[in-house]
């Protein structure tokens, strides 16, 4: 009996994971408002009914997107700002992990930039709950610097968006370039790697 459940279990987890796949090729031409589930459910093989074994809505199936899409993302975010030799150090490891990911992962970028302001309430309010986590997490690894001390809580977290959005917008720039050539990804970096190091300046000189 445990066997039968366990297949069964593992069959219901394939299916769902096939929606979310489904979903997000689907997305890659359209907003999630105008996504609808029947789409996803040819797409799969399956029946519309099936879906709602596993999404309540396709406003669910977002917010699960979301948390696949950046919930794997808070150890990369963690190794980029935790303290390194130097600031130059920790720019450059910043902008080649966001490249790295951008190439590896464009469709959840893609998804993300969308549907950050999109028209779909719950999913906007999963993205921002995760970058709000992503901020925390950021000044926890920033108060470990030297550079940090006699800096306020409420500063560190302004400190921590700033590194954030510009983690985001870093994302967006290189995903434009994933078919242009060398020398325009070439572009985005070196102007990833200034914008960084004015924040960075930024940073040093907040407390004059």
């Amino acid at each position: 009996m445990s066997h039968t459940l366990g297949v069964r279990q593992a069959q219901k987890q394939k299916t769902r994971q096939a929606l979310l796949d489904a979903a997000l090729l689907l997305l890659e031409e359209q907003s999630l408002s105008s996504l609808g589930l029947r789409e996803v459910t040819r797409a799969v093989g399956v029946a519309p009914t099936a879906f709602y074994r596993h999404f309540r809505s396709t406003a669910d199936l977002g917010v699960a997107l979301v948390e696949e899409a950046l919930g794997s993302l808070h150890p990369m975010i963690r190794t980029t700002v935790s303290t390194a030799d130097d600031s130059e150090e920790r720019i450059a490891r910043a902008v080649e992990l966001i490249s790295r990911h951008v190439e590896a992962y464009p469709a959840h970028v893609r998804f993300i930039a969308r549907e950050r302001h999109g028209g779909v309430q719950p999913v906007r309010e999963a993205i921002r709950e995760q970058l709000v986590r992503f901020a925390r997490e950021v000044k926890d690894e920033l108060a470990k610097d030297q550079q940090a001390v006699g800096w306020s809580e409420d500063d560190l977290l302004m400190l921590a968006h700033l590194y954030v959005d510009q983690m985001l917008i870093t994302a967006s720039l290189f995903l434009e370039t994933l078919d242009a050539p060398p020398e325009e990804r070439e572009r985005v970096t070196r102007l990833a790697t200034r914008q960084l190091r004015l924040i960075s300046v930024g940073r040093r000189h907040w407390r004059d």
